[in-house]
């Protein structure tokens, strides 16, 4: 439909103007229609980028720098605690080229007493974390529980031992035994390591499957973020989760937050 107009006069005389008196303000102008504010649109829009951004840097840095880890077994005590939670440094050991980015950046080798989190190599699927103890060409004996590499023992402050009885390298006991507190002389093949727990009579390592793959490895463990007594598991049970839910403030570790792990 047109929009009305003024009538005009059928003599085609024009009508004349409407009175109007000195100070009188100019008409408005008629409104025009406002478009819908683009305010709301762009604010999405910009919460959504951040999102985003957020979400790449995290899967970035889970997958390239840092990821967290939760401790489930009681291989490392008294040094890492069931339910302690890590921070893992993926960065250090990763694979790089030599040149001037790489002595800019924080890499470097792995080192005997380092703390490292790896794949098993037996189930790929399954993280562990045991302390290095032989590097890729050293031979490493144990004697009595004692650790020997090159032929001289290693001074182990860390090590704990639930077991104060020493099971002797005879064929009548079960294997289990006589490589728990006895190793024949084993040269570490290239590019392995030779990883055992610090809860040394109660750790499943590499006196047992043998040494770890440097492809295995995920990083290096940094510092406790969170420490939360729990049961030795594998996966968190139902009853768990409602028990961190009600003894969050109560049951937290406190003086481990943070805490270096060495």
């Amino acid at each position: 439909m047109e929009p009305d107009v003024p009538g005009r006069s059928l003599t085609g005389e024009p009508e004349p103007l409407p009175d109007s008196t000195p100070g009188d303000s100019p008409a408005a102008e008629p409104s025009r229609d406002v478009p819908p504010s683009e305010e709301p649109r762009s604010r999405v829009r910009e919460y959504t980028e951040a999102i985003l951004v957020a979400v790449v840097f995290a899967l970035f840095a889970r997958t390239f720098l840092f990821q967290a880890f939760q401790v489930p077994t009681s291989s490392m005590e008294k040094n890492i605690l069931v339910g302690d939670h890590l921070i893992v440094n993926k960065f250090v050991f990763a694979p790089h080229r030599d040149g001037l980015l790489s002595r800019l950046l924080p890499y470097r080798k792995v080192r005997r007493g380092d703390i490292l989190v790896f794949k098993f190599p037996e189930d790929p699927r399954r993280d562990f974390i045991k302390r290095t103890i032989a590097l890729p060409g050293e031979t490493v004996e144990i004697r009595d529980k004692r650790i020997y590499v090159e032929g001289t023992r290693l001074d182990e402050l860390e090590v704990y031992h639930s077991d104060d009885r020493v099971w002797p390298d005879d064929p009548a006991l079960p294997d289990s035994y006589r490589r728990r507190d006895q190793s024949r002389p084993f040269t570490v093949p290239p590019g392995s390591y030779f990883a055992l727990g610090d809860n040394r009579d109660n750790s499943y390592d590499s006196r047992f499957w043998g040494p770890v793959p440097a492809a295995n490895l995920k990083g290096r463990a940094l510092f406790v973020y969170w420490s939360f007594p729990l049961e030795p598991s594998g996966r968190h049970s139902i009853r768990e989760l409602v028990s961190i839910a009600l003894n969050f403030f109560r049951k937290t570790r406190w003086e481990r937050t943070l805490m270096p792990v060495r």
